[in-house]
């Protein structure tokens, strides 16, 4: 992994040499598949149109991991700070929370991860458009720095968005639209198709909103206390079901609108094979509070990228 050795270099003392398993732990690796998901779907509709690139598409992947590993790491910082990780939370201990990690390990490994994203993102932009500066290549920087502001300020600063119940709408337009879309541009920059390119982005961003609201759910006791305002909270446990549900649901019936109206082979239905997987983890939903819809945010996040993978698949047909 690319953060390695600039952790090694944190921790020169032989004591310091086993915190390296804690910090690979606050990268929280179970949330990179759906951090990917939307750039594998926004690559295949792109090639889908005769359009791809292999050094741009992991250099979209590499970028995209380094914005969810600092979202990570700010959101275990901006909680610790503000009391709302602490002994009611009911998600994994966090290394900073249980102290086997300190402030200054995170601010480090953040600085690490905003320079990644920072250079990824760059050499992204030049590798698509050959230029930095230059219409196409503006439209992106600041697509890029917006998302690289909203990765860190989602709990960390004096306003952070995360507690007043915005989480939710940052996780759609960042996760979905700009990941699915932004991917797409990048290898066809042809502002005119992005308009039916947001049926299939918009799936990919109720998913992983909803994603967000398994972890709001599982922690929402916690989070009132701690004055952590999430959609959840807002809405309390049944509506906050009720609301995934519609997220889930909404998510399909767009991709199966988008997918009638780009139709070209039965193959193009191919994503529906992991229909069983989004229905056993609506069931899993309904039936469990608390501490027991951990579980179901590692589910929902490899059932959408598997939804991606064979959607990415099936539109090559």
């Amino acid at each position: 992994m690319f953060f390695l050795p600039y952790l090694r270099a944190l921790f020169q003392r032989e004591s310091d040499m086993g915190k390296i398993v804690y910090c690979i732990q606050s990268l929280r690796l179970r949330t990179l598949p759906l951090s990917v998901s939307g750039i594998i779907l926004g690559g295949a509709l792109a090639a889908r149109k005769g359009m791809f690139s292999w050094p741009v598409f992991v250099l979209a992947l590499l970028t995209t991991l380094s914005l969810q590993i600092l979202s990570n790491l700010s959101n275990d910082l901006g909680d610790m700070r503000k009391g709302t990780d602490n002994a009611q939370r009911l998600g994994p201990a966090r290394a900073l929370q249980s102290g086997k990690l300190t402030p200054r390990h995170y601010h480090v490994m953040i600085g690490l991860s905003a320079l990644a994203a920072a250079v990824f993102g760059i050499s992204l932009i030049y590798a698509a458009f050959g230029c930095l500066f230059c219409k196409n290549g503006y439209l992106l920087l600041g697509s890029g720095a917006l998302a690289l502001s909203a990765a860190m300020a989602y709990t960390l600063g004096r306003k952070p968005y995360g507690y007043r119940g915005l989480g939710d709408l940052f996780v759609f337009l960042f996760f979905g639209l700009l990941s699915t879309c932004g991917s797409y541009f990048l290898m066809r920059p042809e502002p005119a198709e992005l308009l039916l390119i947001l049926l299939p982005a918009s799936s990919i961003g109720f998913f992983s909103t909803a994603v967000l609201n398994v972890n709001n759910m599982r922690d929402m006791a916690n989070d009132k206390a701690c004055g952590k305002m999430t959609v959840a909270v807002r809405l309390g446990i049944a509506k906050a079901k009720v609301y995934h549900s519609l997220l889930i649901k909404g998510g399909w019936v767009l991709m199966i609108i988008y997918t009638f109206l780009s139709f070209s082979s039965v193959w193009n239905f191919l994503y529906l094979l992991s229909l069983p997987l989004f229905l056993l983890h609506m069931r899993q939903i309904g039936s469990r509070q608390g501490r027991d819809l951990d579980p179901q945010l590692r589910v929902l996040s490899i059932s959408t990228l598997v939804f991606c993978i064979l959607a990415a698949i099936g539109f090559q047909a």
